[in-house]
């Protein structure tokens, strides 16, 4: 492993993460001059556009060639998945504290996110993702997507977060040409392919020199390189105040890296997407436990309190210790599995279904509370 492969490794990552943030701008804004409303801006336009990392990185490698073309990109799905709920929300929740949970994500986003997780296991079961099943999550993608907007224009989507009002009125649209916000659009995709071009070649030498698995990288280096803009944005709205922008941002980025970056790759690749046995056995199942770990956390409250941001950045670091130590073939790697399976995963299966009950007795408590108060009253 060469210094201009780390230096690939650092400017490939920067470009994603530039170009994200160009596209989004330029998108957003041209979307708001044709008219669409803030709500529709923000659940469709930004949501895609923070999953554009991904979706550059995973054709990129698909487009590549080579024996095991496809597999960053199914890591990449994975792993980015995985790292949007543990990385990005734990940090936005340990530094930003509680962030909001709107009704929405719990009663409709969340459970189509498990459902699509769920959807991915069994299209990896012969061990490949072909066209037929791209065709079917690109499919699932558009009819979300025109639900979202019809919905949206029906007022029955949550409202976005005041500063897209701000960012988005008459008087700063005027400010700016359109062909501005094209340059923005252009600039963006740029730096998109440019960077996954050079991610996708350093992660390639990584691995090469490391003997480790494209999918392992694909897991680990790509997939939180590609997650920054969704960890920068989690923690600068929490920071900022937008603790409900947070949450939706990292669930919107999930379905979209599951229907449209996983659904169009393997579309327009030439071969079907291999999926190794470890993915199928390990990986795929620990993003379907985080995936439905949200919805007690969740809907206790719909808050994420910063405890159990911690708690999500200690199982991010289990997580990718296991990886190493099942990557390296240490002699570690049995006696940590064993503290996990039967250790951390009943202590976490006890802990989320006292979440849950608490969150179903929540609302007949917080009732309780209400007739005592107008009983005191009167």
């Amino acid at each position: 492993m060469s210094a201009l492969t780390i230096v690939l490794l650092i400017a490939g990552v920067a470009c994603l993460v530039l170009g994200a943030e160009a596209l989004i701008r330029g998108a957003a804004r041209l979307a708001a001059r044709t008219g669409m409303s803030s709500v529709v801006i923000g659940l469709t336009v930004v949501a895609f556009g923070t999953s554009a990392p991904e979706l550059a990185v995973s054709i990129g490698d698909v487009l590549g060639g080579g024996e095991d073309a496809g597999s960053i990109a199914i890591g990449n799905v994975i792993g980015s998945n995985i790292a949007n709920i543990l990385l990005a929300l734990g940090f936005a929740a340990a530094i930003g504290g509680s962030l909001m949970v709107a009704q929405r994500i719990v009663r409709l986003d969340v459970p189509i996110m498990i459902g699509a997780s769920v959807l991915m296991l069994i299209f990896s079961l012969n061990e490949q993702i072909g066209r037929i099943e791209g065709a079917v999550l690109t499919v699932a993608l558009v009819v979300y997507v025109t639900w979202t907007v019809v919905s949206a224009t029906r007022g029955t989507a949550p409202t976005v977060v005041s500063e897209y009002d701000e960012a988005f009125d008459s008087e700063h649209l005027a400010a700016r040409s359109a062909w501005s916000d094209l340059g923005f659009v252009a600039i963006g995709l740029v730096f998109l392919v440019a960077g996954s071009q050079a991610l996708v070649g350093a992660a390639s030498d990584i691995a090469t020199s490391l003997g480790v698995s494209d999918l392992v990288i694909g897991l680990t280096v790509v997939a939180v390189g590609t997650s920054l803009p969704e960890v920068a944005t989690s923690v600068l709205a929490a920071i900022r105040g937008h603790r409900d922008l947070a949450v939706g941002n990292a669930i919107g980025s999930n379905l979209f890296n599951l229907l449209a970056v996983l659904g169009i790759t393997a579309l327009i690749a030439p071969n079907p997407l291999p999926v190794a046995t470890s993915a199928i056995q390990v990986d795929i199942p620990v993003m379907i436990v985080v995936a439905v770990a949200c919805l007690p956390i969740f809907a206790d409250g719909h808050v994420l309190n910063r405890w159990e941001g911690v708690v999500f950045l200690g199982f991010y670091a289990g997580y990718l210790t296991w990886l190493v130590l099942d990557a390296s073939d240490n002699t570690l790697r049995d006696s940590y599995g064993d503290v996990v399976l039967f250790f951390v995963v009943p202590i976490t299966t006890l802990t989320l279904a006292l979440i849950a009950v608490r969150a179903r007795r929540r609302p007949t408590i917080e009732l309780d509370e209400r007739l005592i108060e107008t009983e005191s009253a009167d």
